[in-house]
């Protein structure tokens, strides 16, 4: 042991862990920031709480490891909220906050509200640190239960406004890394050999089998598990927006995103058949657009590391606690033969080749103001092979996870998971993670509006990220509610969802950014290349077409 302060504590301790950056909203653990920069990792002040947590949220999603956020005490529940993402992605990230100590609770303290109750809505685990003896148990929790089982956010609440009663405080105090819950996963649970072979028989029954991959395969690393599975026994795969990269958009047996946003084609898929198999994935609402796709009641198979998802939405047929990647290898090697299924694929591949068709016509097009449909075919043509893209949510979810085509097996893809936003900040987050790999986010002007001023925390820290904005100047995809309250598009109903048109490249260059215009489709592959190639953060401000509207998500009685 050696006598250091906590701050000094926390740095070693997140050194140790390989965190590379911190993201912090200031006041918090100012002894704490010194320390991290002296030990070389890097603290990224932001503009608000929000957007600390969500490239926090980045972070952690391309590198495996904890990303790690901050606020004071009263910017402790604008963190809580910025959470909401990570934990509904299940995203590891470690969040530290200031509070009032407890002799100061419930007596009104200066603009301090309850923490308990807003971060225990989005964290696994969160625990008041009013001493410093508590820290070194309490800090290797966070990391444990951050990436243990199914990821997701936890919390630190330091006694003293800015954390100080604990970070500023000295004791003798050993540095402990436990490398295991360095990354994820921290183990691979193997799935008990009973539930091997039942499930391997449901598998090898079926005449009509489909996967759907999520998260989990992409926690696990198990893409090329899940590639080899389903090639060797012939079946589709359909893939939640968390485990979009997980399976190439151009393999034979792909099928596409399925759920709420989603292909027809994948949701056609996957109820039409006779068994479902979610490797790594929850059956939630978005998965499944509703519990309708597949039916309710319908036969499946799960695969979770998380044994609180087996069975969660449809009764199971048979089931696994273990793994991903673990699964794929006991399943590959357990799985016998079964009926030929050359029939079914046919039919899945021609729905996929359908909605292709469908598609094409928008895909090509050459209209101006620009199609949203063209700008994904240009962004699925001209993204670098080992790009990182980083989607918002709404329209910019279906867009990317439907018409954006993930072709190289080194491309990556995150997306945001309802706090409408989230996309530029979490690029970010992604870029500091993954310096040497191009990051493009993709959001609407709608989305732009909420974090806007971290295009000057990108220039400040240069954080070289490109942005292009699907620039319809609305919300679109609000239309048609308002429109169906108003009786149709009017004076009273264009202020709910319509935005003056606006220069996103001029506000770029005013912060020191650079700032490029698309108005024509076949410009595109230009500005794109400029932006990477300018070693500066980058927004490209695409006008795109206000009726480009994403079709809504097909389920069995539409």
């Amino acid at each position: 042991m050696a006598k250091m302060s906590g701050g000094r504590f926390i740095a070693e301790t997140l050194k140790g862990y390989g965190t590379t950056h911190v993201f912090f909203m200031p006041v918090f653990g100012i002894r704490a920031l010194k320390e991290i920069e002296e030990l070389g990792m890097r603290r990224i002040m932001v503009h608000g709480e929000k957007p600390a947590a969500y490239m926090a949220d980045g972070y952690a999603r391309v590198s495996g490891r904890p990303g790690v956020c901050m606020a004071q005490a009263v910017g402790a529940a604008n963190l809580a909220a910025g959470l909401q993402d990570p934990y509904l992605a299940g995203s590891p990230v470690i969040a530290m906050t200031g509070r009032r100590p407890q002799a100061h609770q419930q007596r009104h303290a200066y603009q301090e509200v309850d923490h308990v109750g807003p971060f225990s809505a989005v964290t696994k685990y969160s625990n008041a640190v009013t001493h410093i003896d508590q820290l070194p148990l309490a800090l290797r929790q966070a990391f444990r239960e951050s990436v243990s089982g199914a990821p997701a956010p936890v919390h630190l609440d330091f006694d003293g406004i800015v954390g100080q009663d604990v970070i500023d405080a000295e004791a003798d105090l050993e540095v402990l890394v436990e490398e295991q819950f360095t990354q994820l996963p921290p183990f691979r649970p193997e799935p008990e050999p009973a539930s091997v072979a039942t499930v391997a028989k449901a598998i090898t029954v079926a005449k009509k089998p489909i996967i759907v991959a999520g998260g989990g395969v992409k926690h696990s690393g198990a893409g090329k598990e899940l590639v080899a599975f389903a090639e060797k026994y012939s079946i589709p795969v359909a893939t939640s927006l968390n485990g979009k990269e997980t399976f190439p958009d151009d393999h034979p047996l792909g099928v596409g995103v399925v759920g709420a946003y989603s292909r027809w084609c994948a949701n056609r898929a996957v109820s039409d058949a006779d068994l479902v198999i979610y490797i790594g994935s929850n059956a939630g609402g978005m998965v499944t657009n509703e519990w309708s796709v597949p039916a309710p009641g319908a036969r499946t198979v799960q695969i979770d590391i998380d044994p609180r998802e087996l069975g969660r939405s449809y009764p199971v047929a048979a089931a696994m606690q273990c793994d991903a990647r673990a699964g794929l290898v006991a399943l590959l090697a357990a799985c016998e033969g079964g009926p030929n299924l050359d029939a079914w694929v046919s039919q899945v591949q021609e729905l996929s080749a359908a909605w292709y068709a469908e598609a094409e016509p928008m895909m090509s097009s050459d209209a101006v103001p620009v199609r949203t449909e063209r700008l994904c075919r240009e962004l699925s043509t001209h993204m670098p092979g080992d790009a990182i893209l980083v989607s918002d949510t709404g329209h910019s979810g279906v867009w990317t996870g439907t018409m954006i085509d993930l072709k190289d097996p080194r491309q990556s893809y995150i997306r945001c998971s309802g706090s409408l936003g989230w996309a530029f900040p979490a690029a970010m987050g992604a870029k500091c993670a993954a310096p040497d790999r191009p990051v493009i986010c993709f959001g609407g002007d709608g989305a732009m509006w909420y974090h806007l001023t971290e295009m000057e925390t990108a220039v400040r820290c240069g954080i070289n990220t490109v942005t292009v904005v699907n620039n319809n100047h609305s919300l679109n995809q609000e239309q048609g509610i308002n429109e169906g309250i108003y009786g149709g598009r009017s004076k009273g109903s264009d202020d709910l969802w319509i935005f003056p048109e606006s220069d996103f490249a001029k506000i770029a260059e005013s912060m020191g950014g650079l700032g490029l215009t698309v108005e024509k489709p076949g410009d595109f592959e230009g500005a794109l290349a400029q932006a990477l190639d300018s070693s500066r953060p980058a927004i490209i401000d695409v006008k795109t077409d206000i009726e480009s509207i994403t079709p809504r998500a097909w389920r069995p009685e539409s």
